[in-house]
């Protein structure tokens, strides 16, 4: 039987839950689907969820590089664009891109250096 994928969650690096909730909640809108800690004082562990979109956000010393680059393919990206705008988030203001491959990308940058590129093909 061949390998089947169900998902991918990639683990990014954070430094700061305010922070990390203020740009995945406020900023990109995903949810908070859980966190987890193993004592109220230490490291936060939480994953974060938008259609079908998921990642896991650790501020665990060893889970994931700070400045790590995710791609997500999507579609309706112009939509997604407009709304992320339309928030006037003083952080960051991404911009749609065409890159020499084709189709339309979006990169944005959380707190702790992640960078996630939304893109999408076209045709």
């Amino acid at each position: 039987m061949p390998l089947q994928p169900i998902r991918t969650v990639p683990i990014l690096r954070s430094f700061d839950e305010a922070k990390a909730r203020e740009f995945y909640v406020g900023f990109l809108g995903f949810a908070v689907d859980w966190t987890h800690r193993f004592e109220p004082d230490l490291p936060l562990y939480m994953q974060v969820s938008r259609d079908g979109i998921a990642f896991h956000i650790s501020e665990h010393h060893g889970d994931a590089t700070p400045g790590s680059h995710v791609r997500v393919e999507v579609t309706g990206l112009a939509a997604f664009h407009a709304e992320l705008i339309a928030k006037a988030y003083r952080n960051n203001r991404p911009g749609l891109e065409r890159p020499p491959w084709g189709g339309v990308e979006m990169t944005v940058t959380d707190p702790a250096g992640n960078r996630i590129t939304f893109a999408e093909r076209e045709g």
